[in-house]
């Protein structure tokens, strides 16, 4: 009897960039003060975040998303460096584990910054990947990624306007 083969694990890597029409300090502080209620912005208004905080700059994120395949928990460790305005976010649990997504933001003179964004997606696929599809796969993520942080660029614009 031969075991069953499974599909090798891909990396899907992708960045891209996204202004904000805020000072940097703020964005990063907005980016960063992460609530329960986030993913109503993200578009999954059902799902559900717990904030498990390790240490001022260690955080572990724990959420659930509801698809039509049911419930999906993802946790993720997230490393703070405020100085920097940077963070990381690695995925411990959930379908893309051990993926890692890096962040940083930049001032864009006073009153506007810059994220830029990196991510190394890992993809668990069923079957075997060809380099042209892991490439529409990069460039598929790469848009819902960027379409997710336009809309919080705008949100945070309105809110920070008020």
């Amino acid at each position: 009897m031969r075991d069953e083969e499974f599909a090798l694990p891909v990396s899907v890597q992708y960045h891209f960039s996204t202004r904000f029409r805020v000072p940097a300090k703020k964005a990063y502080e907005r980016c960063t003060s992460f609530d329960p209620s986030d993913h109503a912005l993200m578009g999954d208004e059902n799902a559900q975040r717990k904030i498990t905080r390790i240490t001022d700059n260690t955080i572990i994120l724990t959420d659930i998303f509801h698809t039509q395949s049911g419930e999906v928990e993802k946790q993720k460790l997230v490393q703070l460096y405020p100085d920097q305005m940077f963070w990381t976010s690695t995925h411990l649990t959930g379908p893309n584990q051990h993926s890692q997504f890096l962040y940083q933001i930049s001032a864009e003179g006073d009153e506007a910054s810059r994220l830029e964004f990196k991510a190394n997606h890992l993809e668990y696929p069923k079957e075997n990947l060809d380099k042209a599809r892991v490439k529409m796969l990069a460039e598929k993520l790469c848009k819902e990624d960027s379409d997710a942080w336009k809309l919080l660029a705008k949100a945070m614009a309105k809110d920070l306007s008020k």
